[in-house]
C-alpha cells in the first residue's frame, strides 16, 4: 500500500496512503468511543430511572467519563482536520497540474516546448 495515492477530491489532489491509514485509524478510534458512549448513556438512563441513591451517585462518575470521551472525540477530529489541512497544503504545493492551491488561487502553469 505504501506509495499508493488516492485521487478524486474535486481538484484532482492526491492523498498518500499513509494519510489514509491515519484517517482510518482515527475513525476506528472514534467509532470505539461512540460505542462506549452508547453503553454509558444506557447505564446512566437506567440509573436515573431506578432513582436508587447509589445508582444516582454512580451517574456522576459515568457522566464525567462520558464528558472525557466526548473531549477525546473532539481532539481526534481536531487532529484529523489539522492532518488533512497539512496534507492538502503539501499536495497543493507539489501540484503542477494547474489545480487550486490551498490559498484558493489557481496554480496554472504554462508549459513551453523545449
Amino acid at each position: 500500500m505504501e506509495g499508493d495515492t488516492f485521487s478524486g477530491l474535486g481538484n484532482g489532489a492526491q492523498i498518500d496512503a499513509n494519510i489514509m491509514q491515519t484517517f482510518h485509524k482515527s475513525f476506528v478510534q472514534v467509532q470505539s468511543i461512540f460505542d462506549q458512549n452508547r453503553l454509558l448513556i444506557n447505564e446512566i438512563n437506567q440509573n436515573h430511572e431506578s432513582k436508587v441513591p447509589d445508582n444516582l451517585t454512580r451517574n456522576v462518575g459515568l457522566i464525567r467519563e462520558l464528558n472525557n470521551n466526548i473531549r477525546r472525540v473532539y481532539d481526534l477530529y481536531a487532529d484529523l482536520s489539522s492532518s488533512f489541512t497539512k496534507s492538502m497544503e503539501v499536495t497543493s504545493e507539489g501540484d503542477s497540474s494547474g489545480g487550486v492551491k490551498s490559498d484558493g488561487k489557481a496554480g496554472h502553469k504554462r508549459h513551453r516546448p523545449v
